[in-house]
């Protein structure tokens, strides 16, 4: 009990609010609103048994949950907070798509600003290595589609996080 007046429980259930009330160090006499939503959603008893039950340095933890579980019940008397958290989910689900889809525009813009590899010019006088090895022309002219196949790719794999076979 805080000086003279009774904390918010001891208040709300017009009780004399003795020194050792359960309730008086979570519920003050400055927020009787906290106490009250407690009370309409778990009961007065209930919450007094589950206090006593938790050692003291976790009851402050279990008293600020059961609040926030009370407002919740309150906001949403189907769901409670797992209707809160659900729509955080599906919430943090469409920000991580937006996200996904974002990076790919940016890497699909990056790729594209990017000089491309200048191809070799063959001399037909200069036979480079490769030639002198009987290896098909097709092999020295890769880079403009090798690297249509690789931003194909990466899109894909940024979009989707794998690469589908379509």
């Amino acid at each position: 009990m805080g000086g003279n007046s009774p904390c918010a429980s001891c208040k709300l259930l017009r009780r004399r609010c003795t020194k050792d009330c359960i309730f008086a160090p979570y519920f003050p006499p400055d927020d009787p609103h906290k106490f009250a939503i407690v009370h309409k959603v778990f009961g007065a008893s209930n919450v007094s048994k589950m206090l006593q039950e938790l050692p003291v340095h976790q009851r402050a933890d279990a008293v600020s949950s059961l609040v926030y579980e009370a407002n919740a019940r309150v906001r949403d008397p189907v769901y409670g907070c797992v209707g809160a958290i659900s729509f955080l989910q599906n919430q943090v689900s469409q920000l991580q798509m937006q996200l996904a889809v974002a990076e790919a525009e940016i890497l699909c813009i990056q790729m594209q600003q990017e000089p491309m590899m200048p191809t070799p010019q063959i001399d037909p006088d200069d036979k480079p290595f490769l030639l002198q090895n009987n290896l098909p022309h097709q092999y020295l002219n890769f880079t403009s589609s090798s690297n249509n196949v690789i931003h194909d790719s990466l899109k894909r794999e940024t979009i989707f996080g794998h690469d589908m076979v379509s």
